[in-house]
């Protein structure tokens, strides 16, 4: 199979989709690959270290046109001329993505793999996992330095100043990104609490004495943001647009100054007054309140990123690339990443919540 890596063109974006060690593995495997000139270099893989590895260096055009192509972020607009019935394995968040992306999507017949709707045996997302973890671990950060006053901020320090605890943080959700930015929180100094719905994941949580637990309901959240200086947004549903578990109400209700950090923009945001910001201009203030939704947070720290994001999608680039669609459909987790094929979407949860179902379509077919 030819397997092409074009360079990223989303906004500050230096992860890549493919390593020089990702080349070799399909190169073993009897694989063509092409790589765009430069698309390794924000991670600090030179064009030389793929080229070792055999690759062929191309432009964008080359290497969009192979039958595997192999990304980190949703094809942008000055993308869609490439897309063609060819598979695309990368994120989509096609809930949270303008509806044009979706619309060439299905106009061209291409295969969306996305890697946030893979599961493993368990249920689990074996490729969204590392990189809610990084934007988990990153919310803190981001939080904290919008809080100072220079940038705005209430002037709150998340940390233990001579043994003194100082910042309220609430975390909304406890899967992946919450328990990061649970850990990075409570490690600073700040005091922090975590709102779900998983009872029994309180012990997890409560292990750090700065740490509560607590449902998460209309009522708790309104009766807490009163007193926070940051707030997490870290609720998913698989495929669907995060729900607006916080209201603009409640915004309106936290200190002036105060910052909102909402992991879940991708998908749509879980806070009501939030919208999707870029590195270029990560910021704004509603209701007195900065709000920080960069639709891309772990392209911050690309080699990181890069380098544990492609150790989770390797295997799988390989297995499709050795089988196809078929190998994809010989794997129930595998084939939950099948988001559009055949011009129709295939993922319930991403039909309904594009207002799409008369274009869903199941796949592998039933029966």
């Amino acid at each position: 199979m030819k397997v092409g890596t074009p360079r990223e063109t989303k906004d500050r974006e230096h992860r890549v989709g493919l390593t020089p060690e990702g080349v070799a593995a399909l190169r073993r495997d009897g694989h063509e690959v092409v790589i765009e000139r430069g698309a390794g270099l924000g991670s600090g893989f030179a064009d030389a270290d793929y080229a070792a590895q055999g690759a062929t260096l191309g432009s964008a055009e080359e290497a969009w046109k192979a039958d595997l192509v192999v990304k980190v972020k949703e094809p942008q607009g000055s993308e869609y001329h490439h897309l063609a019935e060819q598979i695309v394995f990368t994120f989509f968040h096609l809930a949270g993505a303008p509806p044009a992306l979706t619309a060439q999507l299905l106009d061209r017949g291409t295969t969306a793999l996305a890697y946030e709707t893979v599961t493993d045996a368990r249920g689990r997302l074996p490729l969204l996992a590392p990189m809610s973890a990084i934007a988990g671990s990153m919310a803190p950060l981001m939080g904290s330095y919008y809080l100072a006053k220079f940038n705005g901020g209430r002037g709150t320090l998340l940390g233990t100043v001579l043994g003194r605890s100082h910042g309220e943080v609430a975390v909304v959700g406890d899967g992946v990104v919450g328990r990061h930015a649970c850990d990075v929180a409570s490690g600073l100094g700040a005091r922090v609490t975590v709102f779900g719905l998983t009872p029994e994941n309180a012990a997890l949580f409560e292990r750090h004495p700065a740490v509560r637990y607590r449902m998460s309901t209309p009522e708790n959240l309104a009766a807490h943001l009163p007193g926070v200086d940051l707030l997490i947004g870290a609720v998913l549903r698989i495929g669907a647009r995060a729900p607006h578990v916080v209201s603009a109400t409640m915004v309106s209700s936290m200190p002036p100054g105060s910052v909102i950090v909402d992991v879940s923009i991708d998908q749509g945001g879980c806070v009501a007054t939030s919208r999707p910001t870029s590195f270029s201009s990560p910021v704004f203030v509603a209701h007195g309140v900065t709000h920080y939704c960069v639709t891309n947070m772990p392209g911050a720290y690309p080699r990181t990123a890069t380098l544990a994001l492609t150790d989770a999608t390797l295997p799988y680039v390989l297995h499709v690339a050795a089988g196809g669609m078929a190998a994809v459909a010989a794997d129930a987790g595998f084939a939950k990443g099948v988001n559009t094929h055949g011009g129709f979407i295939t993922h319930q949860a991403v039909a309904e919540s594009l207002g799409e179902s008369p274009r869903y379509r199941p796949w592998p077919a039933s029966g």
